[in-house]
């Protein structure tokens, strides 16, 4: 039964504009990639849920906050005291700035009312630019590997910069900045912010994880009733992702925050519950350790830098999707909602016959969160093999049969169209992040609502 859709609701849009000035050249791809050592900039070994309900309050963005500022006259903080040592020479320039990053990010504050800028750029001939000093170049100065320029910014709200190096004529965003947005040149960085916009974490680790990085959708003001931790991070706002994106930051309701959690090489083993056999390989099984470390070393940092959430969801594509649905499962009390999109849902029958998603479900019965499924393709579906799972049609896609089968048994186990349970079936749409991000509005009207 096709259900009964929430209206789609108005959509945001990153609220600050070009320089239009120098900064306006090609960005260089790579320059913007993260340095390698930050993964110790916030490390949490044991990666245990702190089993905290949230509030229930709307957040304010106080707790933690990443836009505070030193006033004029303050002592020096933590971060600009350990800047000014690495700058000094007195300590690893590396080892401040993961210190840096994990706190209160780039650029610091002073006490004095300006901002220091840094940077392990590299050789060359680097100057800090931006909208506080019309994009012409000012010098920075070294100290050993490190970079660094002080700098006034008379209205840091919204204001954009860059690093330039000028022998090249290259415009990089901080490699390491804490705020960031794009526009059709590429990343710019953002001294501080209250308009809705982006935010970098780097290197989280736990579980016995590879460190990832989080990109973070921080509405405006910093004001949120509703966080939402969603997977494969990197597609989900990024205009040079290689596999396209979700254009997420023209999508999100208002008070929302999104969680975009990095994916690494080892994706397929992390999104996933079991094992299976892709071709001739087996693979998977970490999906439990993820969801360990998404619910009890990510969430938990979130909260202490943006504050907690009154509703609290999880989304994902493909095995983005599947992964989804394993965290509910494991944490059923501390998510309102999952959600699936083209989720990997036979993953565990393709090959092998170990538990799939749907049979947890099935065993578990009917629980309180709520659940969005859906997909693109089509297929006329089958069990041949008699394994249970409907996905033994060669020519259905895009997950279509398996996610259909997920939609009935929820709906026998009693969820209730349009209130706990929503299914989207979008004929013949293919399984990339284009179509995702064609109806993530839906999933995401439906989460706003609750």
């Amino acid at each position: 039964m096709r259900p009964r859709l929430l209206p789609l609701l108005a959509t945001l849009t990153l609220t600050v504009c070009s320089s239009g000035g120098p900064a306006d050249k090609t960005t260089s791809s790579t320059a913007d990639t993260t340095a390698e050592s930050t993964a110790d900039s916030w490390d949490s070994s044991s990666g245990t849920s702190t089993g905290t309900p949230t509030t229930g309050t709307p957040s304010t963005g106080e707790p933690g906050s990443s836009s505070g500022d030193a006033s004029t006259g303050d002592p020096p903080s933590d971060d600009e005291a350990l800047l000014r040592q690495a700058i000094a020479g007195e300590v690893d320039p590396q080892d401040a700035l993961d210190t840096i990053v994990g706190r209160g990010g780039l650029p610091v504050a002073t006490a004095t009312g300006g901002f220091l800028f840094a940077c392990l750029c590299g050789q060359g001939d680097w100057n800090l630019v931006g909208d506080h000093n019309a994009w012409v170049d000012a010098p920075m100065a070294t100290s050993g590997p490190l970079w660094w320029v002080e700098a006034e910014v008379p209205a840091p709200d919204g204001s954009l910069y860059k690093f330039h190096e000028a022998g090249d004529d290259l415009y990089v965003a901080d490699p390491l900045g804490r705020r960031y947005g794009f526009d059709d040149f590429g990343r710019f960085s953002i001294v501080r912010a209250t308009a809705s916009h982006l935010e970098r974490w780097y290197g989280l680790a736990g579980e016995g994880l590879t460190p990832r990085d989080l990109q973070v959708y921080v509405p405006t003001g910093g004001v949120f009733t509703h966080a939402l931790y969603a997977h494969d991070g990197q597609n989900l706002f990024d205009p040079s992702a290689p596999f396209g994106y979700w254009e997420l930051q023209n999508s999100v309701p208002p008070n929302m925050l999104v969680v975009g959690v990095d994916n690494t090489p080892a994706r397929m083993d992390e999104y996933t519950h079991v094992p299976d056999i892709i071709e001739v390989d087996e693979i998977g099984g970490q999906g439990e350790a993820y969801a360990d470390f998404v619910d009890g070393v990510v969430r938990p940092r979130m909260e202490v830098a943006y504050g907690p959430a009154a509703v609290v969801g999880t989304m994902g594509s493909s095995l983005g999707g599947l992964i989804s649905l394993v965290i509910a499962d494991r944490f059923p009390q501390r998510y309102d909602m999952a959600i699936t999109m083209s989720g990997t849902v036979g993953w565990g029958s393709i090959s092998l016959s170990n538990q799939t998603i749907i049979e947890r479900y099935a065993a578990a019965g009917k629980r309180d969160f709520a659940i969005y499924v859906d997909s693109g393709g089509d297929g006329t579906c089958g069990d041949a093999d008699m394994d249970g799972i409907d996905d033994d049609d060669p020519q259905a896609s895009d997950n279509y049969c398996e996610n259909a089968q997920l939609h009935a048994l929820l709906t026998d186990l009693g969820y209730d169209e349009g209130t706990d349970l929503w299914y989207v079936h979008d004929l013949g749409a293919p399984h990339n992040e284009a179509a995702w991000a064609k109806r993530v509005d839906v999933p995401l009207a439906a989460f706003a609502a609750l």
